[in-house]
């Protein structure tokens, strides 16, 4: 099992362009192949995307930004777009992928981690504490989480 950051290995941009877009069809396109192809090369921290991969098959994925499609553009850096296919859950896999997540805020001398989701019971299991309800240009609203590195 390896977490593979798309940044240091861009030999897999276009597997996790293409994964990232399969598995987050609510999200145009054109935005992950945007945002990947221009991580590579940054000299900012952010944005970060990473790929979790066993036995050369992708497992799952994540992302670190600086904003979320949410109204709280204060508060950065945010892991984003975290999945773990269906048939791998239960295994902690996700946690995998939320410390390196950490690890790489924390390296980039940032103090907290945030992530807005609907979801309620998994976060908190990796030290993310509820702060507030932010709101998608969309019209919905969502959970924000914060977890200090």
């Amino acid at each position: 099992m390896k977490i593979i950051s798309v940044r240091e290995n861009p030999e897999y941009k276009d597997q996790a362009i293409q994964y990232f877009q399969s598995k987050w069809q609510s999200v145009l396109p054109v935005i992950y192949e945007d945002c990947i192809n221009h991580c590579i090369g940054s000299i900012s921290p952010l944005p970060q995307w990473y790929i979790l991969e066993k036995e050369g098959i992708i497992m799952g994925c994540a992302g670190l930004i600086t904003n979320d499609f949410i109204s709280r553009m204060d508060l950065y850096p945010w892991i984003c777009a975290l999945y773990i296919e269906e048939n791998h859950r239960g295994n902690h896999y996700g946690s995998l992928l939320i410390d390196k997540a950490k690890r790489d805020a924390k390296e980039a001398r940032f103090q907290s981690l945030y992530l807005s989701t609907d979801h309620i019971g998994y976060y908190e299991k990796y030290g993310f504490v509820y702060i507030g309800q932010g709101y998608h240009p969309w019209g919905e609203e969502s959970r924000i989480y914060q977890c200090q590195l």
